[in-house]
């Protein structure tokens, strides 16, 4: 069982930065930068909705 949250854990940490990249990556116009970071977030996104976590209180990215 821990080494299931161990992953979890990773995936938010994951989750937390890619989100600070896409800000960054919005705020100096890197367009395919950007878009690239999107897949990456929305499939971390996906895997930890499977996974049950809420990720009301950390999804930062309101698109």
């Amino acid at each position: 069982m821990l080494a299931g949250l161990e992953i979890v854990k990773v995936a938010v940490d994951d989750f937390k930065k890619i989100q600070e990249y896409m800000f960054l990556a919005k705020k100096e116009n890197a367009t395919e930068t950007y878009a690239k970071l999107k897949d990456e977030y929305l499939s971390i996104k996906a895997i930890l909705n499977v996974s049950g976590v809420n990720l009301t209180d950390i999804d930062k990215i309101k698109e």
